[in-house]
C-alpha cells in the first residue's frame, strides 16, 4: 500500500471520494497561499506608488497664484474655486482686495481658510495689488489672475508643472493659451501662439497672453516688481525687461485660463490707453520709433472711435464684426 493510502486510512477506510476531497482541500490551501502572495505583491506595488507620488509632491515646485480684486464679488468665487479645485497639490492662493464695498470682503472672510494670505485695503491699482501679493509669495513659480479670470479646468496646474520641471534655469516665463469669454461667460476664441511665431512681434506689441502665465521667482529678483506708474500695460513692460533678450516657453494645446471681456475692456478708449502705455514701455526699453504694427493698431482704434461717434455704440459694434467676418475672424464686438 502506498504512502498516500496509508495516510488516508488513518482517518478511516480508503475510498476514492476521500482522496478527491483531500486533493480539493490541498489545492484550496495552495490557492489561498497564492492569493496571499498576490495581495502582498499588490500591496507592495501600491505602497511603492504612493511613496513615489509623495516624493513627486515633495519635489514639485510651489506655485503661487496672486489674485487682485476690487468690487468683484460677482465673479470672484468662481476664480477662488478654480484654484482650490486644482489637482496639483503644491500651490498657494494670495488675494489682494483694494477695499471693496460690494460684499467682496464678506466673501473673502467666508473663504479665508483657502488662502495663504489675503488683505483688503485701499491700493494704487492693479500693479500695486500684484506687488503686494509678490511680497507674500513663497513659490518658485508665480502667476497672476484678475477676479474675472479662472483656471480653465482642474488639471491645468498639473499639466503646466510637468512642463516647468523640464525647463532650464534660463527660461523664466512659460505660458499657454487663454479662452476669451464674453460677459456671460460664453467662449469666443482661444488666444495664444507659440513663442517662435511671436518672438519678434512681441517687442512691437503685447501678443503674449498674461493671465495664468508662469514667472520664475528669479525673474523678479533680477528685474524687480511691476512698475506702478502703469495702469493697464504694466505686465507688458515687466515682460519686456525679461524677453527682449531671453526666450519664453509655450505649452501647446493647453488652455490655462478663461478671461472675460466686456464693458471697459472692449471700449476703444481702453484700447487707446493700452497702446499709449505700450509705446511708453517700448521707449523705456530702447525702441525710439514706433513699429508698423503699433501704428496700424492705433489707426484701427481711431477708426473704432470714429464709428462709435458716427453710428452709435450698437451699430458700430455690428459694423466692426462685419469687418471681422469678412476677414474670416469670429465675431467679437457684438459678443462683449
Amino acid at each position: 500500500m502506498n504512502a498516500w493510502k496509508q495516510k488516508v486510512l488513518c482517518y478511516g477506510r480508503y475510498n476514492p471520494c476521500s482522496s478527491i476531497r483531500l486533493l480539493g482541500a490541498h489545492f484550496r490551501l495552495m490557492g489561498s497561499f497564492t492569493e496571499i502572495l498576490e495581495c502582498r505583491q499588490v500591496r507592495c506595488t501600491n505602497e511603492a506608488y504612493f511613496i513615489d507620488e509623495a516624493m513627486k509632491h515633495e519635489t514639485a515646485p510651489l506655485i503661487s497664484i496672486i489674485v487682485a480684486v476690487f468690487n468683484g464679488k460677482a465673479t470672484l468665487q468662481q476664480c477662488i474655486d478654480s484654484v482650490t479645485q486644482q489637482t496639483y497639490p503644491n500651490k498657494e492662493l494670495i488675494i489682494i482686495d483694494g477695499g471693496s464695498q460690494d460684499g467682496t470682503v464678506e466673501l473673502l472672510e467666508e473663504n479665508s481658510k483657502k488662502f495663504s494670505y489675503w488683505i483688503s485695503e485701499s491700493d494704487g491699482g492693479l500693479y500695486n495689488a500684484w506687488n503686494k501679493g509678490l511680497a507674500q509669495a513663497k513659490g518658485e513659480w508665480i502667476c497672476f489672475l484678475g477676479a474675472d479670470d479662472y483656471f480653465w479646468d482642474a488639471h491645468v496646474l498639473t499639466r503646466m508643472s510637468e512642463q516647468l520641471e523640464t525647463l532650464t534655469p534660463n527660461i523664466r516665463v512659460a505660458y499657454g493659451q487663454i479662452m476669451v469669454l464674453n460677459r456671460k461667460g460664453e467662449s469666443l476664441y482661444p488666444l495664444g501662439e507659440s513663442w517662435e511665431s511671436i518672438k519678434q512681434r512681441f517687442k512691437k506689441c503685447m501678443c503674449l497672453p498674461h493671465p495664468g502665465a508662469m514667472h520664475r521667482r528669479s525673474l523678479f529678483e533680477q528685474h524687480g516688481t511691476f512698475d506702478e506708474s502703469f495702469r493697464i500695460a504694466g505686465d507688458y513692460e515687466l515682460l519686456l525687461r525679461e524677453l527682449k533678450n531671453a526666450d519664453a516657453m509655450f505649452v501647446p494645446g493647453l488652455v490655462l485660463v478663461g478671461m472675460r471681456q466686456g464693458g471697459v475692456s472692449s471700449n476703444p478708449a481702453a484700447s487707446l490707453l493700452m497702446l499709449h502705455e505700450a509705446r511708453r514701455a517700448q521707449r523705456m526699453h530702447g525702441q525710439r520709433c514706433p513699429s508698423s504694427p503699433w501704428v496700424l493698431s492705433m489707426l484701427r482704434v481711431y477708426l473704432r472711435l470714429l464709428l462709435w461717434r458716427m453710428l452709435g455704440e450698437c451699430l458700430a459694434r455690428r459694423t466692426l464684426d462685419l469687418g471681422r467676418r469678412m476677414q474670416g475672424q469670429p465675431a467679437y464686438w457684438t459678443k462683449t
